[in-house]
């Protein structure tokens, strides 16, 4: 039987370059489960991910993700780890110069898909799983901002991921698209996969509830789910 716990960390300490950005930082998440990381801008959220990753190092404690001992794990085998993980960046990060399914059709061909017919099915499944059935044709410049993290959310989703690793998603989108976006991500949830969305927009939470950690002053806690966010505290410095 597959474990349901997909990422256990027990007092980690994640660093970039020499810097300490959190210190006995801990937290468990589960196949399916929803959780929301929030602080301020350069609290520690997008350094959190990028340690999931495997993008920086984690130097102290335990961590396990899909399977994978942090401490241990290989380079070689850090292509594998991402396999199972599908990335959203902020920024999109579409290839400007192809469009919606060229774009998903490269990262397919880039781990090792090799029949077209697979290829165009399972872009297909994506597309239609992030409600841009018919924009697949259209190149990035030509799709809202909103349309383009679909795509990304689409790329995200290609190979099948545990969990999704969302950094910011909103971050460039009105708030209405915001909401969609962040709706897509629960509707995902839902049907199995685990998400880590990271956010200082304390109103997309409180609109979508669920699970909270937080980064403040070098620390990760977790708040108790349903506990309204104040507004006050929203961080967008």
């Amino acid at each position: 039987m597959e474990s349901e716990l997909l990422v256990q960390l027990e007092d980690i300490e994640v660093c970039q370059e020499e810097n300490v950005i959190l210190s006995n930082a801990s937290l468990a998440l589960n196949r399916g489960e929803f959780i929301y990381v929030i602080g301020r801008v350069g609290s520690g959220k997008s350094s959190l991910l990028k340690a999931l990753y495997c993008e920086i190092p984690i130097r102290q404690g335990n961590a396990y993700v899909a399977g994978y001992d942090l401490q241990k794990i290989k380079n070689r085998e850090i292509p594998y780890l991402r396999r199972k993980l599908g990335i959203v960046f902020q920024d999109f990060q579409l290839l400007i110069d192809r469009s919606a399914v060229k774009n998903l059709e490269f990262v397919l061909k880039a781990t090792g898909w090799r029949s077209q017919n697979e290829i165009n099915k399972r872009i297909e499944e994506v597309l239609e799983q992030v409600g841009m059935p018919n924009k697949g044709y259209k190149m990035p410049h030509e799709l809202s901002g909103g349309e383009q993290q679909r795509v990304a959310i689409a790329r995200a989703l290609l190979n099948t991921p545990e969990i999704i690793l969302a950094d910011e998603p909103t971050g460039n989108l009105d708030p209405k698209t915001s909401g969609q976006i962040v709706q897509l991500l629960h509707d995902i949830r839902r049907k199995g996969t685990a998400v880590i969305m990271t956010t200082h927009n304390y109103n997309i939470v409180n609109t979508f509830p669920a699970r909270v950690a937080k980064c403040e002053n070098g620390k990760l806690y977790d708040i108790q789910e349903g506990t309204p966010l104040s507004y006050e505290e929203n961080e967008y410095e």
